[in-house]
């Protein structure tokens, strides 16, 4: 028996192989011993019942071919391969004298795919899942499989009692129409996230940090939550990372238990944690196991507190600076690896880092597939390797966190294989492109400038190069808008971005005494210049003009509007330095910001400006303390400012006042002129209020102090000098789906007789 023959053997199951070997025993009238010993030759092989499928490809898939001998077995295992390629209803091997007959009933064609009674995920997106395919031959087990993938994707939207009917209706010439009926069924919610054996934080500040959120009763209007499987592995390295990243080195998560209720229509989550117990960093020191590498320079270059809390963030950051000042130093090759050494009596961890010779591996390619519109060269920038370079893979794992972090991607993973050599590796980065642009249009709120309407369109990969670019028009009832920004995050290939800002802004309010024009263009360059901090330049061409000045406005403003219209060219900068997401407390973290620009031509000036602020949980972290300091001079050479080049402040710097409502006026007609100079003092406390926190509501408490002086015009003004007010008031955050929201009730402590107070207002919830 040729290798064919036994391959076509090897297929027959132990039932076919019966039924067709009673079958044979019929028709031959042979014993069975004889059957299956003896060979059969047909000298003509014909295929009846097809009127698709060529007779030639059907004898293919059976491997039977005239002229050849063959035995029960192998015969019957023909007839079960032809049927195995689901291309027939049936299929009969029927011997007939010197012929072989193939007799087939064929499936039909499709006609027609349909779904019936989908609403939540359209037919272009049922299209994107199903395998069956019009024009091709109906599969009933190819049908179960699109079924089975349908009931998955409504699963991931939280609705796993979806039921869904594959039906047929057949049409003439053989072919049929193919419907899945659907029952979408509703939302299985999550009704309750509850927690065992957490002692140091309660199940609100843990339900907190979940993606998976309880529904409730305002979550059914504005956005309910779903149970997504997917999405509870992310919940579960995230509260690791939260545990470990307070000092809880032993946190485990024991189980996680997602039961339904009875009635099958929401879902009860169970948490079973372990938290263990606290650890701090203990002594902390460097050894070298590299010949003439020393440990103390590297020593000097960690950045530790002992004492401190345990984090795994403070040991990677630290090993990366360790590796960097290894390549600084010219020394290739070269491993942290931490050895920590565990005081159980004392709850301290003691960390070596040890300088080792790691092995002599490069970096032979980085092959980049999947990226269909994006360039190869965005999704390289994200790496701090190149072909050629010592192959690091704590470098490799945080080029794939970045890669993750563009939000480009709906999927990505970055692997590593064997090269050409043993001392090669490639890279292989796998990616899914993602949507990228957004059409915004919509309305807007604001107590300073009412009722707006707002458009924007934004794409965060232009051209698939990375590249930021934002078109946004904004109408109120005082104000009209126009902003286009561009980015390029990666000038030069660099880390250096590049930043092209135009602003064209008018007023046209009925209770002003004046409207304003101005315009702004402005490109920068900005570059981190430490971890957390950066540094932007640019330059500024601005236009300004003061129109529409009412008759029985101030004589200051008057003279403002005979100027005409000014332009004005600026260079400046601004620094940022901010660890509220790097730095090494989780529960807080620090900001600062200064800026000066320099202003010439007709007119010169320096603008200076400058913001402070810390921010602390306490309390288990159930309260957010946060405190702020920020103000600006604007000090004129030449010329002499105007009203829209001083600053005035409005409900996001000082609450409790109107814009304009503090800081200079005019003695005789009590127009607000604004102020060369101000600062402002803040605190505030931000708390739960009992509700649920599904509810996204929690309460605050304020207290802001300051003062808006110095016009520079002389006498006529009231208020020119410092005049400090204080207010004092109570908050409630709303973070809705479209956005956090802050309502603001305020009670000024300390005014003067001028001045324009506020007890409400509505504002975004910003902070510093």
């Amino acid at each position: 028996m040729n290798a064919h023959k036994r391959g076509v053997a090897a297929r027959l199951s132990s039932v076919a192989r019966g039924a067709f070997f009673v079958s044979f025993m019929g028709l031959s009238g042979l014993s069975a011993p004889a059957v299956m010993a003896q060979d059969f030759s047909f000298g003509a092989v014909r295929v009846e019942g097809n009127t698709q499928i060529e007779s030639a490809n059907i004898l293919g898939l059976g491997g039977i071919r005239a002229g050849e001998a063959y035995s029960a077995a192998e015969l019957n295992a023909a007839a079960q391969a032809i049927r195995e390629s689901g291309l027939f209803q049936s299929v009969d091997v029927i011997p007939s004298g010197g012929t072989l007959i193939v007799r087939v009933v064929e499936f039909p064609i499709i006609n027609r795919i349909n779904f019936e009674g989908n609403r939540v995920l359209s037919d272009a997106d049922l299209f994107r899942l199903v395998r069956s395919q019009q024009r091709r031959v109906y599969s009933p087990t190819q049908a179960e499989t699109d079924v089975q993938a349908i009931v998955e994707a409504y699963a991931d939207k939280g609705r796993i009692n979806a039921l869904v009917t594959p039906k047929i209706i057949r049409r003439s010439e053989s072919r049929v129409d193919l419907v899945f009926e659907i029952d979408e069924s509703t939302e299985t919610e999550i009704e309750r996230i509850s927690f065992i054996g957490n002692r140091s934080y309660s199940d609100r500040r843990l339900r907190g940090v979940l993606e998976t959120k309880q529904a409730g009763v305002l979550r059914a209007l504005i956005g309910r939550d779903t149970f997504v499987e997917d999405r509870l592995e992310f919940d579960k390295q995230v509260l690791t990372d939260f545990y470990q990243s307070r000092g809880y080195a032993d946190f485990e998560i024991l189980s996680v238990d997602a039961s339904l209720t009875r009635e099958r229509d929401a879902y009860l989550m169970t948490f079973n944690v372990q938290e263990g117990q606290q650890f701090r960093f203990g002594t902390v020191s460097v050894v070298s196991e590299i010949e003439g590498v020393d440990a103390e320079m590297y020593e000097d270059a960690l950045r530790f507190r002992e004492g401190s809390v345990y984090t795994p963030v403070m040991i990677d950051t630290n090993i990366a600076r360790l590796e960097q000042l290894a390549l600084r130093e010219g020394v290739s090759f070269l491993q942290v690896q931490p050895r920590v050494t565990r005081n159980a009596r004392e709850l301290t961890l003691d960390v070596e880092f040890a300088l080792v010779r790691g092995p002599r591996v490069f970096v032979e390619r980085i092959d980049i597939s999947g990226n269909t519109s994006t360039l190869d060269r965005v999704v390289r920038s994200q790496f701090r390797v190149v072909e050629g370079d010592p192959f690091n893979p704590r470098l490799i794992r945080q080029s794939a966190e970045r890669i993750r972090a563009l939000g480009f991607f709906s999927d990505s993973s970055v692997e590593t294989r064997p090269g050409s050599g043993p001392d090669q590796v490639v890279v292989d980065v796998d990616v899914a492109e993602a949507p990228t642009g957004s059409f915004t249009f919509g309305g807007s709120y604001n107590t300073d400038i009412g009722f707006g309407l707002l458009a924007e369109f934004s794409e965060r990969n232009f051209l698939g190069r990375g590249q930021q670019l934002d078109f946004r028009i904004s109408t109120a009832l005082t104000n009209r808008k126009f902003n286009f920004s561009f980015t390029e995050p990666y000038l030069l290939g660099r880390d250096l971005s590049f930043g092209l800002d135009t602003s064209y802004v008018t007023t046209n309010n009925e209770n002003a005494d004046f409207d304003t024009t101005e315009f702004r263009f402005s490109p920068s360059l900005a570059f981190p210049v430490s971890e957390d901090a950066r540094l932007k330049v640019y330059y500024g061409l601005e236009y300004g003009r003061v129109t529409d000045v009412a008759a029985s406005a101030s004589d200051f403003i008057k003279a403002d509007r005979d100027l005409g219209g000014i332009w004005t060219n600026s260079l400046g900068y601004s620094f940022n330095w901010d660890n509220r997401l790097t730095g090494l407390n989780p529960r807080g973290g620090a900001v600062l910001r200064f800026g000066q620009e320099l202003g010439v031509g007709n007119t010169s000036f320096l603008k200076t400006t400058a913001l402070a602020g810390v921010e602390q949980r306490v309390m288990n972290e159930e309260i957010t303390l946060r405190a702020s300091v920020e103000g600006g001079h604007l000090e004129y050479f030449t010329g002499q400012s105007r009203i829209i080049d001083r600053f005035s402040l409005n409900s996001n710097t000082m609450r409790g006042f109107e814009p304009g409502g503090i800081g200079p006026r005019d003695a005789v007609t009590d127009d607000a002129l604004g102020g060369e100079t101000y600062a402002v003092a803040s605190a505030e406390a931000e708390f739960p209020l009992g509700l649920p926190e599904e509810f996204g509501i929690t309460g605050g408490a304020f207290v802001d102090y300051g003062a808006l002086w110095n016009t520079g015009l002389g006498a006529g003004v009231d208020y020119d000098g410092f005049t400090p007010r204080s207010v004092a008031g109570v908050s409630l955050f709303w973070n809705t789906p479209i956005g956090p929201l802050r309502f603001n009730w305020s009670e000024p402590l300390q005014t003067e007789a001028k001045d324009k107070t506020r007890n409400f207002d509505i504002t975004i919830s910003t902070s510093f």
